[in-house]
């Protein structure tokens, strides 16, 4: 799946990578990180993001863990080795101390449990990009 975006493309808004293999999580997301201002490039699979030739042109980073091919670490990883870097989110319904610790070494800034909640996943956007509500 190539990169979706909801509404017309606002470049005035800063563009966000969101990585998601499920579809009503991925969409519900997009409607959430849209209205907090930001222009949402979408993915189903770390590749898809990688090919992009969009993704190196965002503020921040947000993908989950377990991903079909991959996983968010490793999509991180790649961005990084392509010089990107911003802020990155890491999502998951299997959070444990070793990933915590694992992702904060690779650069993730925050990882948040699924399910997701809203306040803690749009407050932490607000303080790496200045972007939202700062809850």
């Amino acid at each position: 799946m190539s990169g979706e975006n909801i509404a017309a493309p606002l470049r005035e808004r800063p563009r966000l990578l969101l990585v998601e293999d499920d579809a009503g999580v991925r969409r519900s997301l997009q409607l959430l990180f849209r209205a907090q201002g930001f222009d949402v490039r979408a993915y189903a699979a770390g590749a898809a993001l990688l090919d992009d030739p969009l993704s190196g042109d965002a503020c921040c980073f947000v993908a989950d863990f377990r991903l079909e091919q991959s996983d968010g670490i490793e999509v991180l990883c790649r961005l990084r080795e392509r010089g990107w870097p911003g802020p990155a989110i890491l999502i998951t319904a299997f959070p444990s101390a070793e990933l915590t610790e694992r992702a904060l070494a690779q650069g993730f800034a925050h990882v948040l449990e699924k399910p997701l909640r809203e306040h803690a996943l749009t407050g932490a956007l607000a303080r790496l990009t200045g972007v939202g509500k700062r809850i």
